[in-house]
């Protein structure tokens, strides 16, 4: 059993819910926990990382931190991090399981090592994500990197010095956020050129924020198409505090939108670097009614909500939860320049889309696109693939919290990747589910 106390593999039959009620606590952030360990991890001396998430992501990292060498202690809620400076241990094989961020992060360090190869025990999610953009610029730096055309395994050997590199920004930030990583380690530091569309400015700015937080200096463009990071720098340790999470409180905020009733959701900090934050903006451009006093949003639902027409770049993994409101609101809402939703643990777009229409819903895409018409109506009664995507989960949840008849989601147990006491909030708040053995891996 696991920390939500279900069992390791399962699907979920979530019921229909009359309302919403009550209290709840912000998870914290994924995205600033997996960052915050591997600054740790790069410092020489003890960080504590207050609040880490308890997601599987975040169990990657500080998994494949323990095998480079890292000291890694759980104290409560808190990490203690022995750091291996500019030293992680060569000769290591990473197995990030299927954390994405984590695998791309680590591999812009390993040019740290004199050899590092990295493997997965999910070939078929994180072993087909395209990882060609950070090896191209890694192997422009002088490293030596072998892969399976841009995918896992991976190979990767240095040592580089550094100076200027180009790494395109089209298909993830993550590519440049490693090699900020790696950066300020190396003698000649890096100049970074970003190519292409720049997708996701705010982790990029996560990740600057950061670099910041351990002391490190760098510097950017307005545009972050040119980041300049000096050399022969060290990471310092010291003492973090995790936020909370904006992208799965997206989920919660959505499912609080959808059913009447009152709920308040705290530790979400109202200046926050989290792209996820504008969630709340577009909920209320919806016609949600939510309010903030300090970290605290308060939410009255079961108001009717209306289509909207936004460019979802800056909060991609809101998208998932914010297309389960659109499906429940009066109209027609279409994400625009989502294309890299297609690049997660599966094809956000055309995955959603056909789940969407087994519910009975009317759903289009095109490249980079995601259009939904809502109904006041849904059925379920229904089993729904949850594609062993967490996102994915989380929309279908909310969506049979709404419909008329119970939907059992497929391998739910993938919620763990980022939000592990999903359900278990939910229940807080009055949901009702059943957890039946997992029909799919």
């Amino acid at each position: 059993m696991s920390v939500d106390g279900l069992p390791e593999k399962f699907d979920v039959i979530v019921h229909p819910a009359p309302e919403l009620r009550g209290e709840l606590r912000a998870q914290p952030s994924k995205n600033y926990t997996t960052r915050y360990l591997l600054a740790a991890a790069l410092a020489e001396g003890e960080s504590r990382v207050v609040g880490v998430a308890t997601s599987e992501d975040a169990g990657a990292m500080l998994r494949c931190l323990g095998d480079w060498g890292a000291g890694v202690e759980l104290v409560g809620g808190d990490a203690v991090i022995r750091g291996f400076g500019s030293s992680p241990r060569s000769g290591v094989t990473l197995n990030p399981g299927n954390a994405g961020a984590v695998a791309r992060f680590l591999m812009g360090v390993a040019a740290l090592t004199t050899g590092t190869e990295f493997v997965t025990d999910y070939p078929d999610s994180l072993g087909r994500r395209p990882q060609g953009d950070l090896l191209e610029a890694l192997s422009r730096l002088g490293a030596r990197v072998q892969s399976r055309d841009g995918m896992f395994p991976v190979s990767i050997s240095g040592p580089v010095r550094g100076g200027v590199v180009e790494v395109s920004a089209e298909r993830s930030s993550q590519y440049a956020s490693a090699l900020m990583f790696l950066g300020p380690l190396l003698p000649d530091g890096l100049e970074l050129r970003l190519t292409g569309e720049i997708k996701s400015h705010a982790p990029l700015r996560q990740t600057l924020d950061t670099l910041a937080a351990f002391g490190v200096r760098a510097s950017a463009s307005e545009d972050l198409s040119r980041i300049s990071i000096p050399g022969g720098q060290a990471f310092r340790a010291g003492r973090v505090l995790v936020p909370g999470d904006y992208p799965g409180s997206a989920a919660i905020l959505a499912a609080a939108v959808t059913r009447p009733g009152e709920v308040r959701l705290s530790n979400l900090r109202e200046q926050d670097l989290q792209g996820e934050r504008e969630a709340v903006a577009v909920l209320r451009e919806m016609g949600a009614d939510i309010v903030r006093d300090g970290d605290v949003l308060t939410v009255w639902g079961g108001r009717p909500l209306q289509g909207v027409v936004r460019d979802g770049d800056g909060f991609t993994d809101a998208v998932q939860a914010l297309t389960a409101a659109a499906a429940l609101a009066g109209g027609t809402t279409t994400w625009e320049n989502v294309y890299t939703l297609r690049l997660k643990e599966c094809d956000r777009i055309s995955d959603t889309r056909r789940e969407l229409e087994r519910l009975g819903l009317t759903v289009g895409e095109t490249q980079d696109s995601l259009t939904v018409t809502g109904t006041s109506a849904l059925a379920g009664g229904v089993t729904a693939d949850g594609h062993g995507d967490h996102r994915m989960i989380m929309l279908l949840t909310i969506l049979g919290l709404s419909a008329a008849a119970p939907i059992r989601i497929t391998g739910a147990h993938h919620i763990r990747k980022s939000y592990p006491l999903f359900f278990r909030h939910l229940e807080e708040l009055g949901a009702r589910f059943e957890y039946p053995e997992a029909t799919r891996a």
